[in-house]
């Protein structure tokens, strides 16, 4: 009897964890468990979340990455992780350590080691950088920063959708650490590039502004430098920081797939 593989999916920031409903039933179907499991102090719903996001103040990136760590270590046997955003810099992670056996990053955060962010990237997220008194607290989008910064591949009117839909506060912990990773000496946005993994995807959107597909690509071309292990990556056309939340999000399940099959996963 061959092994039931488990799946788990890991949002990334300002989305809900029941955005990955459409990718669990899709890989439902082709025979792998799934879970999507919230991050630390996100409430069961969207509304519970917004009405209050306090529990989430201060969440930082390694309480992020301790906490989906333990979520593997109760399962039966090692996953694959395909994260999103900040979430695909936390499965990265979490690869690096030995904890999955594949990993699928979608548009992920750069980790410590990756210059020379794109202008369009910086601008995304100096809502949050540029007031330091956020470090600790809760923010998010509105429909117009989420339409011209997270779901800027879709219509406005989507865009509006997919955010009455999904959008949540998130902490802003995480951005700060990663703007600051590469004069951080042990910064929690570091991933060990050069340990032993699995295989490793990247996908990435063409007019992604929140992680430009630029970043995406220093960041395959560190991991395939500094690894043996099989690592790819793809960049979607047309296609913003939401596409795996939006309706354009079966091409990038239907390349992990793929690549999880032709990998023997």
């Amino acid at each position: 009897m061959s092994e039931t593989i488990h799946v788990v999916f890991i949002h990334g920031l300002w989305m809900h964890a029941s955005s990955w409903t459409p990718w669990q039933e899709l890989f439902e179907k082709n025979g792998y468990v799934t879970s999507a499991p919230r991050w630390p102090g996100e409430a069961e719903t969207v509304a519970a979340t917004r009405a209050d996001p306090s529990a989430m103040n201060g969440i930082g990136i390694a309480d992020v990455t301790a906490h989906f760590a333990g979520v593997i270590d109760s399962l039966p046997a090692r996953p694959v992780v395909i994260g999103h955003s900040f979430g695909g810099l936390v499965a990265e992670q979490l690869h690096a350590n030995g904890k999955a056996r594949a990993c699928v990053a979608l548009a992920p955060t750069q980790f410590k080691g990756i210059l020379g962010l794109p202008l369009a990237q910086l601008e995304s997220a100096l809502p949050v950088l540029s007031r330091p008194w956020l470090r600790n607290k809760t923010w998010s989008h509105t429909h117009d920063s989420n339409a011209k910064n997270f779901a800027n591949g879709v219509s406005r009117e989507e865009s509006d959708q997919l955010y009455d839909r999904f959008a949540i506060p998130a902490p802003c912990r995480p951005l700060f650490q990663a703007g600051l990773a590469n004069v951080t000496p042990r910064s929690p946005a570091s991933v060990a590039t050069g340990s032993e993994r699995g295989p490793l995807l990247f996908i990435a959107g063409s007019v992604d502004r929140t992680v430009p597909a630029s970043t995406v690509q220093a960041a395959y071309g560190i991991q395939r430098g500094h690894n043996s292990g099989v690592t790819e990556i793809m960049v979607l056309d047309k296609r913003g920081h939401s596409f795996p939340a939006d309706s354009t999000w079966r091409p990038a399940a239907d390349a992990a797939l793929e690549f999880l099959s032709r990998n023997g996963v």
